[in-house]
């Protein structure tokens, strides 16, 4: 402190010493030439007398401290000076005057300077001097009233330059007595009065000189009583009212820079133990201060300017400070007349310096008391300029120590009751200077002191709230929604209704001006007034924790206001522009301006840490708000119907038991809020009796008089108005009064009745306006009254007399019912009561409150920035409102409140006039050219780039979502609104393209535009003809005008406008991007957006889709068109589809769909609602457009694989739903149908397996197959069914399966016709082309493959037959014709690649391990088929198929057979005459291997049983070999596939040889009959000879069909070698053997096999019997009589001919020509299942 008081020091560059003397020479030269002082002495000019010794000069120059003893010698040397001056000799000898004239040189003024620098003349260093013996000529000189004015400023100007150059500095010996002197020499100045300027220059010197002494380094030594007496000249100087107002205006400047130093002084003062200090204004104002001397009574009307009287009589004027001195000061120095010395240093010296104390708490209150009590209102001594300047100095005082005041009890004391007590009341002055300043004095006061004024804050922020808070009603502007500004209060929560006013005495009404003046109620304030309690409110709401203190000490306690509410309601109603009109045009911005600064402080608290310590519970704190509301709301039941508002509070809990009148009078005494004339005529009633009862027993009436008992009791309700009632109210009391320890004087109950009434009675006579006061009662009338009542005797006088001057000075009435002047004492005094039991009001230097405060004040602040918003024109305002709603949306968004967040997007939402319902029609949208891309211009995208705010509103709108998704619940409504109206306008595909893009579909179609305007193109066509041409032609055509620049120009505003708004950012917060990406994963992902908020934006988006058949749902009239119509430049019309298409829907599907599948957690949560929807629209599929329905349906299949767990949506009622749509449906949705279930079937196992079960599965599929665009994708999915190593192909598949492969296969016929052209090519002379043209279609390479695959499928089949519950000869008949009867279809198929590997498969499948034989019919099995893979990789089954000869012959009879005979037609033979002949040569080979792969089954099992082969299985019979030929097979007719589980049954062999019909053993009868149940049982030979004499019938008819041709060649030699290798496998087997030999017996077998043979063969191959039999080496026949035997060696040579055999043909086949293909055909592995060539 010393550093910062020596820093406004200067150092002198003189001596110290010499300056010193050099200020003494000044003054006496300034005195001698006043004509007083004319006749000085020499000693006065030398500073001494001639005979004065060095050593006596240097003893009374005080250059060291002396003590006190040595004053008695200084006094005798003195004498002895004045002594030696009387000598005339020495005078003579100096040349001076002698006794002629009265020498001067005794003057005490003089002499002491001239001392001073006779003892300076030796010092070398003047801080050894003592500080009283520089300052005392000077000091004297200040004193003496005969100095003039010149002088003493003199004097003035010298002791302010010993401070400011340090040579009196805080070092200086004796200082502190210095000071003192110094201080009781300048507050008691006199000198001659000369003009008023240059007195007024005397008293700024002594001001300066105070102030530098205070703020100086001797400051801190100054004692209470030096400081007080300085103030009291300060303040005094500040109030005389003659002085100029230049000298005020300082000496307030001045007492500004002193305060400050003094308050600062009482932080660094120990804080004064806490005594118990009583409030009350009469006790306070009677007590004592510390000390006398303290006492400051400034001079207020007083003038500073006295006239005195000199010696001789006259009069002369003098100029002193005519201060009121304290006890020991005195009052008057001595007059000085002539010589007669003003000397009071002799008095001053009395004091001990060591006695002196620096000044402290004392001097500090008594300062702080005077300034406090000049803002008395009531004073009429104190004009305003006196309270202005004493609020000023407060001020001050407030903003250097006030927590330091609140610290200290004594000037806590004085702050709380009677600073506030004035401030209060100053605030409804009307004179603007006074309001300002008491306004500051009391934001700064409560700024720094409310710890300790939580009731006084309460009362004054509630006249605030009163005054400034309008009863109008917002006006309602056009274009701004009034639900914008819903959440404004009309009113302040604290209005109370108006007590209505009666003459009973009981109130005391004055005029409305009055009651304003006197702080009843806040009226009509003036505009400039209005303003000014804006701003300190504003002021206070700034401070960090002030909203927060008042939510926690106020709105969350139940009997204080809701000023928190209050407070931001009240800023939030005059932030609105009409405000004006009854303020001024800046209170809006003001309140606007501390309303933002309120969010500015909860957003800066955001991120604090929450500190709890010492604070309440935020849960206690809700817990109270929710009493407070129940309570608020049971007293307005209450007040407006008692009965109810107690049955309310019963049902609330609040009254323990309605029945029980204590609780209920527990609660009515309890609650303030109860209406006090409600109340009292409630219990006054004769019903409430022991309500009354209950009620008088809440009081304690314990040692009170009986007014002060009924005071009290009257405090709590109001007296009826009815006499019986008042007789029953004073009966109780009187009841209750007695059961307390009555006064002794009382003698009765009686006598206490009448005295009540007589107390009311004197209330209502003393304070009745309509009474005069000569006609009131006065205290004998009292008496009077009261004789003999009190059993016969008379009250006690004095007790009268306390009564009776109670009630006549303090009325008996209710506090909201004052009205006098004495009204705000009187509740003053109830605050003070109050105070005592009032906890301090808590600082709340936190966050934790921070949620609860913002959930009650948000509506105000979100519709006063909406308000502002729409009616602002300002950017700066704009700038300060975003920000504020952007801060809001982060406070709510932290703490959650969901409501608060919802509000605020529905406010930028109506603003921005996106979210509309009803969206704009698209019709008329065009797109054109900007730049490097096009833009949709629209009728939304044009009015949206007008409109600023809008624009505006939507950017701040979607920065602040950002971010904060997770808080938002309702509000999606208003946003999912926006984005489907930028969607359908084409505003924000861009944004959703970037985030679908993953989704592997293409993005969502938009409607096409009515036109596409090349505005290059245009540019072209220059010249006005041409422009009036196109503007003709496009009314004519009715096209819509093309956009002119201006709407091009807004449209490009609405797109940047839309970029800005960042909707990438938006759906990546909610998850999207993340769900994307694993959607079809069977994997959860986390993702920002929780549960919680994501059910609510699903929810929202749900309730936007339209109801079935709604006429929102877009009606198919050509669902030929499922994509947008492509659209044609130039302007030119495009065809009108008349169809509507819903982008926004499709977008609201897509949406929810994979928001869904992002987690179990979320598909638990919102599944169930997202698959009513999918469905929904599935179901409607009549009514849905193709494009929304086959993006819904692909939707719904990726939500039924993520869901497949739980039971919103099944397998099959998909399926199923799928399978009942048209077929044009079907079509047009087929793409996104096959990838939906594609997607399923890469699911989970368990998912796949049972959608390939289903059979509406298949029939999609097949469906779809035939689809250009979907065929490769079904395909895709079939060749994963029947590859899947999980068993994705079963029994319940498998005929759907084979019969979708034949659909493939027949498809693929198209390809015989890019064959033929090849072939015709080199016959045209043109090269056969190479390239691409070689390689196959996708269309055949389908087919190919499923021929492949249908081999590969079979060996499934004895999985199947083992699990199958059919008989053994059904099962195989199940299982293995669709696969044959396919292939068999198929190797007659035109195209020649898949006709060849249709016979490889079959050759591979006939002669396959699968399909192996056997000779009789082995059990049905019940193991399971495991399956391994065969060399070629096609599965194979370790289990074998039992092939017995009955499903041997249909082998023959159904396949082999009618493949040969339709190969043999001219129709087969001319689709494809390049390849037929190799077909032709393949199927006789195929024929020959399959017969000698079942030689033994076929010769030695018996012909099989009519009843085994039913005559409905007649295919292939033929009656002769000619009939053979145009045999007909029921294959044929079902080329095109076979349906699902159908079995074709076998047919019955029957031949005819009409060529042999001597065959041994007769011949076999055929069977001509169409109906088999006429078929009898007969007895025939085995199979084998019927189906060899049919095969060598069959080589017979080939070898005559090719005429000429390179074909017929190749048969003429491969079937000649074939049928060779039969015969000798037939010989070596045993079973073809020539006429018996001696010794040698056939068999009949072997006889017939012969002969048929012989002679068949003789017929076309003549002499290879002989051939063959002439060269064979002779066999070992069997015997006939052990055909076993014979047909187990047949076996076993047909094993070693089988595996012989391809060899040979493979040999005897080379070097033919091969069919024309590049189709690569799976051959068989070892064995004659072996590719067929």
């Amino acid at each position: 402190m010393a550093q910062l008081r020596n820093a406004g020091f200067v150092s002198v560059a003189v001596d110290p010493v010499a300056l010193v003397v050099q200020e003494c020479i000044t003054v006496t030269s300034a005195m001698r030439k006043h004509a007083r002082w004319a006749q000085s002495s020499v000693a006065a000019i030398l500073g001494g007398g001639p005979s004065a010794g060095v050593a006596d000069t240097r003893s009374r120059a005080g250059l060291r401290s002396r003590p006190p003893e040595e004053k008695e010698t200084e006094h005798n040397d003195r004498l002895s000076t004045s002594s030696i001056s009387d000598d005339p000799g020495l005078a003579n000898r100096w040349g001076l005057r002698g006794k002629k004239g009265q020498s001067m040189q005794d003057n005490p003024l003089l002499s002491a300077f001239a001392r001073l620098r006779s003892d300076l003349k030796s010092c070398k260093d003047i801080q050894t001097v003592d500080a009283p013996s520089i300052l005392h000529p000077f000091l004297q000189v200040i004193r003496s009233s005969s100095t003039s004015a010149p002088i003493t400023s003199l004097a003035l100007i010298a002791i302010t330059k010993f401070f400011a150059y340090s040579i009196i500095s805080r070092e200086s010996p004796q200082l502190p007595l210095a000071m003192q002197r110094l201080s009781s020499a300048v507050t008691h100045c006199r000198f001659e009065a000369s003009d008023s300027a240059t007195d007024e220059i005397v008293l700024f010197r002594i001001l300066k000189l105070m102030e530098g002494m205070i703020t100086g380094p001797g400051g801190e030594v100054i004692g209470d009583e030096s400081m007080c007496e300085m103030m009291e000249t300060g303040i005094s100087m500040c109030c005389q009212v003659r002085l100029s107002e230049l000298l005020r205006r300082s000496a307030e400047v001045s007492m500004v820079t002193m305060c400050q130093t003094i308050f600062e002084r009482l932080k660094h003062l120990d804080v004064e133990p806490e005594e118990e200090v009583d409030l009350d204004l009469s006790r306070k104002e009677s007590a004592k201060a510390d000390t006398e001397g303290v006492k400051m009574d400034p001079s207020i009307d007083g003038d500073m300017i006295a006239a005195k009287k000199d010696n001789t009589g006259s009069t002369s004027t003098t100029q002193s400070l005519e201060l009121p001195q304290g006890k020991n000061t005195p009052r008057d120095s001595e007059t000085i007349a002539g010589s007669t010395p003003v000397d009071v240093s002799e008095k001053d010296s009395e004091a001990d310096p060591n006695d002196i104390k620096p000044y402290s708490i004392p001097s500090i209150r008594e300062l702080f008391r005077v300034l406090v009590d000049l803002l008395d209102p009531h004073e009429r001594q104190h004009n305003d300029t006196m309270r202005v300047m004493a609020l000023r100095i407060v001020d001050v005082a407030l903003e250097v120590a006030g927590p330091s005041i609140a610290s200290h009890p004594s000037l806590a004391t004085l702050a709380k009751d009677t600073l506030c007590r004035h401030l209060f009341q100053l605030v409804r002055s009307e004179n603007m200077s006074i309001l300002n300043e008491s306004l500051r004095v009391a934001g700064t006061l409560l700024s720094t002191c409310r710890r300790v004024l939580k009731l006084q804050q309460e009362l004054f922020l509630s006249y605030l709230v009163a005054c400034l808070h309008p009863r109008v009603e917002i006006p309602r502007e056009a274009g701004i929604d009034p639900a914008l500004y819903d959440g404004v209060p009309q009113a302040p929560r604290l209005v109370k209704p108006v007590q209505s006013q009666s003459n009973s005495g009981r109130s005391t009404p004055v005029p409305v001006k009055d009651r304003q003046r006197l702080g009843m109620e806040g009226g009509l304030r003036k505009p400039d007034a209005r303003e000014a309690m804006v701003e300190n409110v504003g002021a206070l709401v700034r401070i960090p924790s002030f909203m927060a203190e008042l939510f926690v000490n106020y709105d969350c306690e139940i009997d204080r206001a809701d000023l928190c509410l209050d407070v931001v309601g009240l800023l939030a109603r005059n932030a609105f522009p009409d405000a004006a009109t009854w303020s001024t045009t800046n209170v809006p911005p003001l309140c606007l301006d501390a309303l933002l600064g309120f969010v500015q402080s909860l957003h800066d608290r955001l991120q604090d840490d929450p500190i709890a310590t010492d604070l309440p519970s935020t849960d206690r704190l809700r817990k109270q708000r929710d009493l407070k509301k129940l309570i608020v709301k049971g007293a307005t039941k209450f007040n407006e119907d008692p009965r109810s508002g107690l049955s309310f509070l019963a049902s609330q809990g609040l009254i323990d038991d309605i029945e029980n009148p204590a609780s209920v009078a527990a609660f009515l005494k309890g609650t303030s809020r109860i209406d006090k004339k409600i109340l009292g005529d409630y219990i006054s009633k004769k019903s409430n009796e022991p309500l009354l009862s209950a009620f008088m027993n809440q009081f304690d009436f314990n040692n009170l008089r009986v007014d002060e008992a009924l005071r009290q009791l009257l405090n709590s309700f109001r007296l009826p108005g009815e006499a019986p009632l008042i007789a029953r109210i004073v009966n109780e009391f009187t009841a209750k009064y007695l059961t307390d320890p009555p006064p002794a004087h009382l003698a009765d109950k009686d006598a206490l009745y009448i005295l009540t009434y007589a107390i009311i009675m004197l209330n209502t006579d003393q304070h009745n306006p309509n009474v005069k006061p000569q006609n009131r009662m006065t205290f004998q009338d009292f008496s009077k009254n009261l004789r003999g009542v009190n059993a016969g005797k008379d009250f006690d006088s004095e007790y009268l007399q306390e009564i009776y001057d109670s009630i006549k000075n303090r009325e008996i009435i209710l506090p909201e019912e004052h009205d006098n002047r004495h009204s705000f004492d009187h509740a003053w005094k109830d605050l003070l009561y109050k105070i005592q039991s009032t906890t301090d009001l808590g600082i709340c230097h936190t966050n934790i409150f921070d949620a609860d405060m913002f959930a009650a004040t948000w509506k105000p602040l979100v519709a006063t920035l909406s308000y502002v918003f729409m009616s602002a024109t300002d950017d700066t305002v704009f700038s300060r409102v975003v920000a504020g709603f952007h801060q809001c949306a982060q406070i709510a968004a932290k703490y959650n409140l969901h409501d608060a967040l919802d509000h605020i997007i529905f406010c930028l939402s109506s603003i921005s006039t996106l979210a509309v319902e009803k969206l704009p029609s698209t019709h008329l949208n065009t797109e054109v050219p900007a730049g490097e891309k096009n833009v949709m211009v629209s009728e939304t995208a044009v009015r949206f780039g007008r409109d600023f705010k809008a624009q505006l509103a939507t950017v701040v709108l979607f920065r602040l979502v950002n971010g904060n998704e997770a808080a938002i619940r309702d509000g999606w409504n208003h946003l999912i609104l926006i984005m489907l109206n930028l969607f359908v306008n084409s505003l924000v595909t861009n944004s959703y393209s970037a985030v679908s893009s993953n989704l592997d579909l293409p993005p969502i179609p938009m409607q096409s535009p009515a036109q596409v305007v090349d505005r290059g193109e245009r540019a072209n066509e220059g010249g006005g003809f041409s422009a009036f041409i196109s503007y003709v032609s496009s009314f004519a055509n009715d096209d819509p005008p093309e956009p002119s620049d201006q709407e091009i120009e807004f449209t490009l505003c609405t797109v940047d406008c839309v970029n800005a708004c960042s909707f990438e950012e938006l759906f990546s917060n909610i998850g999207y991007v993340y769900l994307l990406v694993a959607s079809f994963k069977d994997t959860d992902i986390d993702s920002e957006l929780p549960v919680p908020a994501l059910k609510a934006f699903v929810s929202t988006l749900l309730a936007h889709l339209p109801e079935d058949s709604s006429p929102r749902i877009m009606t198919v009239k050509q669902p030929d068109i499922h994509v947008p119509t492509p659209v044609r430049a130039n302007g030119q019309k495009v065809k009108q589809v008349s169809m509507d298409f819903d982008p926004g829907l499709v977008f609201a599907l897509e949406f929810v769909t994979i928001l869904c599948a992002r987690s179990s957690e979320t598909l638990s949560a919102i599944g169930k609602d997202v698959a009513v929807a999918l469905m929904g629209v599935v179901r409607d599929s009549a009514n849905i457009h193709a494009v929304t329905l086959s993006r819904t349906v692909y939707y719904l299949l990726t939500f039924l694989r993520a869901s497949h767990d739980h039971d919103f949506v099944r397998v099959p009622v998909v399926l199923h739903a799928v399978s009942k749509f048209e077929k044009e449906q079907l079509k047009q949705c087929g793409p996104l149908i096959v990838k939906g279930l594609t997607v399923c079937l890469e699911g989970r196992t368990d998912l796949r397996n049972e959608m390939v079960n289903s059979p509406d599965f298949w029939f999609v599929l097949q469906a779809l197959s035939s689809l250009p665009e979907t065929a490769q994708a079904v395909f895709e999915i079939l060749e994963g069914v029947t590859k899947d190593s999980a068993a994705a192909l079963t029994a319940d598949n498998y005929d759907p399966v084979v019969s979708l492969l034949n659909d493939f296969a027949t498809a693929a016929s198209v390809g015989a016709k890019a064959e033929r052209r090849r072939d015709e090519a080199p016959a045209k002379g043109k090269s056969k082309s190479k390239g691409k043209s070689q390689e196959p279609s996708e269309t055949v390479q389908r087919g190919i493959k499923a021929m492949d695959i249908v081999f590969q499928i079979t060996s499934r089949i004895p999985s199947f037959i083992q699990q199958s519950q059919l008989e053994p000869h059904q099962a195989w008949k199940t299982y293995w014709s669709p696969p044959f009867r396919t292939l068999k279809t198929h190797a007659l198929n035109p195209c020649r690649q898949v006709r060849t590997q249709a016979l490889t498969s079959l050759q591979r499948s006939l002669l396959s391990p699968s399909l192996g034989p056997s000779s009789s019919i082995i059990p049905h099995p019940t193991t399971t088929t495991s399956e391994t893979n065969d060399t070629d990789g096609a599965p194979t089954s370790d289990k074998t198929t039992t092939t017995t000869s009955v499903e041997t012959t249909t082998l023959f009879t159904n396949i082999l057979f009618p493949l040969l005979s339709q190969l043999l037609k001219p129709e087969v033979w001319h689709s494809d005459p390049a390849g037929m002949g190799d077909t032709r040569l393949q199927a006789a080979l195929l024929c020959c291997k399959v017969y000698l792969r079942f030689l033994d089954v076929l010769l030695t099992a018996p012909a099989p049983p009519p009843s085994s082969t039913p005559a409905s299985d007649k295919e292939g019979t033929n009656s002769d070999s000619g009939t053979s030929d145009s045999t007909k097979s029921s294959e044929d007719s079902n080329a095109g596939g076979a349906s699902s589980k159908t079995t074709s049954s076998e047919e019955t062999i029957v031949v005819n040889n009409t060529h042999n019909n001597n065959t041994a053993n007769g011949t076999i009868t055929s069977n001509n009959s169409a109906d088999d149940k006429g078929a009898q049982a007969d007895t025939r030979p085995p199979t084998g000879i019927t189906i060899w004499l049919r095969i060598l019938e069959t080589m017979e008819r080939l070898m005559k069909s090719g005429g000429g041709s390179s074909h017929a060649e190749a048969l003429e030699e491969a079937v000649p070698e074939s049928v060779k290798n039969i015969v000798l496998v037939m010989a070596n087997a045993g079973y073809l053997v020539p006429a018996e030999e001696e010794g040698e017996e056939r068999s009949d077998l072997q006889r017939k096999l012969w002969e048929s043979t012989k002679t068949r063969l003789d017929r076309f191959l003549p002499g290879l019997m002989d051939e063959v039999f002439t060269a064979q080496v002779p066999l070992n026949i069997p015997s006939a009589s052990t055909p076993a035997a014979a047909g187990s060696k047949g076996a076993t040579s047909t094993q070693t001919q089988t595996q012989t055999q391809p060899q040979k043909e493979g040999t005897h086949e080379e070097g033919k020509e091969k069919p024309d293909t590049d189709a690569k055909v799976v051959g068989p592995g070892p064995g004659d299942d072996g590719e067929v060539d």
